[in-house]
C-alpha cells in the first residue's frame, strides 16, 4: 500500500525532508504523498520513514491503494532505473 496523509498535518514539512522517493509534496493546506512514487521505503529502509518523523501521527495506510511486498519492491527498483 502506499501512505496517505490525513486531515491532521500540520505541514511540519519533516516527512518531505525524510522520503528517499521524493514523493511527498507540500499542498493546500496539507502535504501528500504520490502514490506512483511511495514505496513505504521499501528498499531503503526497514520502516516508512515519513511515519517514523511525523509529530501528529497523521500518515496512514492509503487503503484504496494497496500494494504488496513485493509490488513495492518492484516499484522501488523503477524508480532506480529513471534515476540512472
Amino acid at each position: 500500500m502506499s501512505l496517505l496523509i490525513t486531515d491532521e498535518c500540520i505541514a511540519c514539512d519533516a516527512c518531505r525532508e525524510e522520503c528517499p522517493n521524493e514523493a511527498i509534496e507540500e499542498g493546500d493546506p496539507i502535504y501528500m504523498i504520490e502514490s506512483d512514487r511511495c514505496t513505504e521505503c521499501v528498499g531503503h529502509y526497514d520502516e516508512p520513514q515519513c511515519v517514523e518523523v511525523c509529530p501528529v501521527d497523521c500518515i496512514i495506510l492509503d487503503k484504496n491503494n494497496q500494494e504488496t511486498m513485493q509490488e513495492l519492491q518492484i516499484k522501488f527498483e523503477q524508480l532506480e532505473n529513471e534515476e540512472l
